[in-house]
């Protein structure tokens, strides 16, 4: 095989070393347009895992590569004069010069043709004299802009500006992050050693700060002055340097994202930086391109076949890169963000930090430092004013709310059972909410509950709107407060245009074969081309339904009921005026936020001059409807405030389905983010809601501040006693089990502990 790589940095350098290590008969040659010893970066990091990775892809350059390491195990937070270190987290760092220069040494040991200061062609240049060619010539491939159509790049630059400089203060100790409060915002750094002299430093800010520097008029030394100036305390009189000396101006750039379709053409194939980019900010730009690059070597001498082999490669690859890519970019968007929470307790703000990428969890970060973590959990119970005890994870935090004390932050979502009679609940919701009710958690809702015949979704759907269904929901509350220590809301809401469907296990959203009733909506506007045509509302209908949630919120008082909310949510009637996919009218009730904010809050503001006022009112919102001409992330921060400033005490935060046009972005805590927002934004209380199902999930959501509450259904579903299941799993005894299951209980504990044992010895 004759191969070529176009790019002679540590992609291109290590394929080279791979390929010849699998097929010594291999030509490959290696042009690079620089001389062997220049770069333009500073230091590399790597993981343990990506030590492993290497060593067992070539012992002889890992085992190299090692003895040139500065290692670390801690990370350090340096925020408002406080620094905070946790360890265990097992980095090491190599100056780019050094990792080239071995890879180099490598590389011409097994007889790679290695030509430097060689003007690299187009890559169509070299594809008739070569068998394969490897383009990874970096951020700005000229071969992915060659063969675009192909490769369908997807480049998303990103919105902080940094600069990559070097220095000679010591950060040996720990993976460093300063943040300096300045006079034209916050300014912060990302600092390691890298060798026994010398330490990366990239500095980075918002773009509203760097404008107000005047960073982009300022030379380059200007700019490296005015850094110095701003982190003088950590650097202790040392200097910040820049080997970027081909830029002109101050070297500050963004991070451009980048994703292909497809990573090959014929007989190219795009390697590193070329085909996909990793954020510095979790440091896997090197470990991406090191390890793609010995599969790619494995999957062409494995496979004859150069297409094939490709297809291997890319399906071996993709995965681990776009979930690699999926935690980058989760962790810079949090740093894209991070004025959002520059005012934490620096606990909060360092756990935060430290769990941004969402690849480090509650339990991964017990694992690592237990003593820090323990801390930062008493930190955390003590903020919620919890007594005394045993260190507990923040699920087991009380929270409270107005007068109302929740023994814990875990609620049970509400979650459509469309076993009502009439609207009248039956024993099905009895046994259904009071199982729930014992299975631990702090906070059960009831499904939508609506305030008339024609407000609800289905036939199954129960109400508050005639006295049987007030009594019916009075035992079922009496149940919860008699034996269990679970608060209980109820959701209360009005179908709109959604309404009049068959029930969940037929056809969803379908109207039903007969019986129909006539919907009114914000508009005149169906939910679907299958679903009947609402009527607009006018304004004596507003009126009316304006007094039908009254009535149901007295109802819901009569019946005992801790709390309630109002469901503003999901497309429903009150969502209906929300978003802008729903509401087309050219009255004083549509056009801007304010106007479609308007009946919504008429509603809500109503149901809380009659709901007393100890008791909590919480509101469900769509933080976005997924779709361009929809309300947005950041509008729903501004509809989170209104609805607290009209009394709300706590915003239940969902998302989309308001529109069948919304194109929703599914995955592990999907809508978590929202509530991040909401809450850090508006300085709101929030719950977090969306494929939540582990409590390592919950705890990271409510230590990491994104949260106040955290909402389970699908998990509830499967199991009533998730709760205490899951408490059982993390090592906590403190929870509180029904008196006659005890002898359940002292079994979990006794598997558990012995599951625990199991895992510890292995």
């Amino acid at each position: 095989m004759r191969a070529i790589c176009l790019g002679g940095g540590p992609a291109g350098l290590y394929f080279a070393i791979s390929l010849k290590l699998r097929d010594p008969n291999a030509q490959v040659t290696v042009i690079e347009r620089n001389k062997p010893d220049d770069t333009f970066g500073w230091g590399v990091v790597l993981s343990d895992e990506t030590l492993g990775n290497l060593a067992a892809n070539d012992p002889v350059s890992a085992e190299t590569i090692r003895q040139h390491f500065a290692y670390w195990d801690d990370i350090a937070l340096h925020h408002k004069g406080q620094r905070i270190v946790s360890t265990g987290h097992g980095f090491c760092g190599i100056g780019r010069k050094t990792l080239l220069s071995l890879l180099q040494t490598r590389a011409r040991d097994l007889g790679v043709d290695l030509q430097f200061e060689t003007e690299v062609a187009s890559a169509s240049a070299y594809m008739d004299d070569y068998d394969l060619v490897v383009a990874c010539d970096g951020l700005n491939s000229k071969t992915r802009l060659e063969f675009q159509d192909t490769f369908k790049p997807d480049i998303d630059v990103r919105r902080c500006p940094f600069v990559w400089l070097g220095t000679h203060q010591k950060f040996d100790d720990a993976f460093t992050f300063i943040f300096e409060k300045t006079e034209h915002g916050w300014v912060w750094a990302h600092a390691y050693q890298f060798d026994p002299d010398t330490a990366t430093f990239i500095v980075e800010c918002s773009q509203a700060t760097y404008d107000a520097f005047g960073f982009d008029s300022m030379s380059k030394e200007e700019s490296i002055a005015t850094c110095e100036r701003i982190f003088a305390d950590h650097l202790d009189g040392h200097a910040l340097m820049s080997n970027a000396n081909h830029v002109r101006g101050s070297a500050w750039i963004k991070f451009p994202r980048v994703l292909c379709e497809t990573w090959h053409h014929e007989n190219v194939v795009l390697l590193g930086d070329a085909s996909a980019t990793a954020h510095f900010s979790i440091g896997s730009g090197t470990k991406l391109a090191l390890e793609s690059a010995a599969k790619l070597a494995e999957a062409v001498v494995n496979e004859p076949d150069l297409g094939k082999a490709f297809t291997d490669y890319e399906a071996a690859r993709r995965l681990e890169v776009l979930r690699l890519q999926s935690a980058a970019r989760n962790s810079l968007e949090w740093f894209e963000d991070v004025e959002r929470y520059l005012d934490m307790d620096p606990v909060q703000l360092n756990y935060s930090m430290l769990t941004r990428s969402q690849r480090i969890s509650h339990e991964n970060l017990r694992e690592r430092d237990p003593k820090w973590l323990a801390d930062a959990e008493g930190w955390f119970m003590e903020q919620a004013g919890a007594a005394k005890t045993a260190p507990r994870a923040p699920m087991f935090a009380p929270l409270k709310l107005r007068d109302l004390m929740l023994a814990n932050r875990i609620v049970v979502s509400p979650m459509a059972q469309y076993k009502a009679v009439d609207g009248c609940p039956t024993d099905w919701h009895l046994i259904h909410y009071g199982e729930r009710a014992k299975g631990g958690a702090g906070l059960v809702y009831t499904e939508m509950t609506c305030v008339s015949a024609q407000g609800r979704i289905t036939p199954g759907c129960p109400g508050l709107y005639a006295p049987e269904h007030e009594a019916a929901w009075k035992r079922l509350v009496d149940f919860v407060h008699t034996e269990t220590g679970a608060a209980i809301c109820c959701q209360i809401g009005h179908a709109g245009r959604k309404g009049s469907t068959q029930v969940g296990w037929e056809t969803m959203d379908a109207p039903l074969p007969s019986g129909n009733w006539p919907l009114i909506s914000a508009s005149a506007l169906p939910w679907s081309d299958g679903n009947a045509t609402p009527r607009a509302m006018t304004r004596e209908d507003m009126d009316t339904v304006t007094a039908q949630f009254v009535a149901a919120a007295r109802m819901a008082e009569r019946a005992g009921f801790d709390m309630i909310e109002l469901h503003a949510a999901h497309g429903y009637l009150i969502s209906s005026f929300i978003s802008p996919l729903s509401n087309t009218r050219d009255d004083a009730y549509g056009g801007t936020l304010d106007n479609r904010l308007r009946y919504p809050l008429e509603v809500f503001t109503a149901m809380r001059a009659v709901w007393p006022a100890h008791k909590p009112m919480a509101v469900r919102i769509s933080s976005t409807d997924w779709h361009d001409m929809g309300v947005t992330p950041e509008q729903a921060v501004d509809i989170a405030r209104a609805f607290t400033a009209a009394g709300a005490d706590i915003i239940d935060v969902s998302a989309g389905q308001t529109s069948t046009e919304g194109r929703p972005v599914y995955g592990r805590m999907f809508q978590t983010p929202m509530s991040d927002r909401i809450r850090n934004d508006a300085g709101v209380k929030t719950m977090a809601v969306g494929n939540i199902f582990e409590a390592d999930h919950v705890n990271s959501i409510l230590m990491a501040g994104r949260a106040d509450l955290v909402c389970l259904a699908r998990p509830h579903l499967a199991d009533p006693y998730w709760t205490l299941r899951e408490a059982a799993r993390i090592g906590d005894r403190q929870a509180i089990w029904p008196q006659p299951y005890g002898p359940g209980r002292d079994q979990l504990w006794r598997l558990a502990d012995r599951a625990a044992e199991t895992e510890e010895r292995v």
